[in-house]
């Protein structure tokens, strides 16, 4: 199923072209991945999908009732604010203690909910945030650069527990990553942006694409081989997937 299409969209901020041209699709169930660098209009790109953000040529095309979950690139909270996780998860909606749980454990952070968000790890933060944003159970989650500020293993952990979110939910992920060396391990789809799409398709052919090598050398085709990760894809007839996913982490 088409969740959302972007067909020649351009966008203009102020003087500066932010997008020309640009092609997307996203289907339910699928990871894709936005990476580029910075300026290149990955943020512009999300906000036009969301609809916070009109195009000035092209056109957007979201299936109907679609419902989306956003986790930000980050939120800042007042450390002197008292707010817990719970608390947090229920703004601006009250939910109950129950769905507060079922939440946090849906995105393996269980016995958060007492804790104070100012308090929590760059891990914890992050996986509450993934937990709000699945409250209402989205049908396409779209995450900004979601392990800004984690080290490694973090990232490489929240990147599993959102490919678990995916088999789980059935839900279409849309991704913004600067982070190459682990796009690798949670991506059915890559799309280099700059300004335009430079190239696109499975991590290994946009990986040793000329215009992906140009804008971020040949040195991050060797990490992304780190995170090497291959799907071995079933379809029923109802276009739900059943995904047999093999790491191959290597070693640094």
């Amino acid at each position: 199923m088409r969740l959302v299409t972007v067909n020649k969209m351009s966008v203009k901020r102020g003087s500066h072209q932010a997008l020309s041209n640009v092609d997307l699709t996203i289907d339910k169930g699928e990871i894709v991945t936005i990476v580029g660098p910075n300026g290149s209009g990955k943020s512009t790109l999300l906000r036009c999908i969301i609809g916070a953000l009109k195009p000035d040529h092209g056109t957007i095309l979201r299936a109907a009732g679609m419902r989306i979950g956003y986790v930000p690139q980050r939120l800042a909270i007042d450390a002197t604010m008292p707010l817990t996780a719970a608390r947090f998860l229920s703004l601006p909606v009250k939910r109950s203690k129950a769905q507060v749980q079922e939440a946090l454990a849906q995105v393996g952070a269980q016995g958060l909910e007492h804790r104070p968000m100012a308090g929590l790890s760059g891990g914890q933060f992050q996986r509450v945030l993934l937990a709000r944003a699945l409250m209402d159970a989205p049908d396409l989650l779209i995450l900004d650069e979601p392990t800004t500020g984690l080290d490694q293993p973090g990232s490489a952990d929240l990147y599993t527990q959102i490919e678990q979110v995916r088999q789980d939910t059935g839900a279409a992920i849309l991704m913004v990553s600067h982070e190459l060396h682990v796009v690798m391990s949670a991506s059915d789809r890559v799309v280099c942006l700059n300004g335009h799409v430079c190239c696109h398709g499975t991590p290994e052919i946009v990986a040793s694409a000329p215009e992906y090598r140009a804008l971020f050398g040949t040195g991050t085709h060797g990490a992304l081989a780190l995170y090497r990760h291959e799907h071995d894809h079933h379809h029923d007839h109802h276009d739900h997937c059943d995904d047999h996913a093999h790491h191959d982490h290597g070693t640094s």
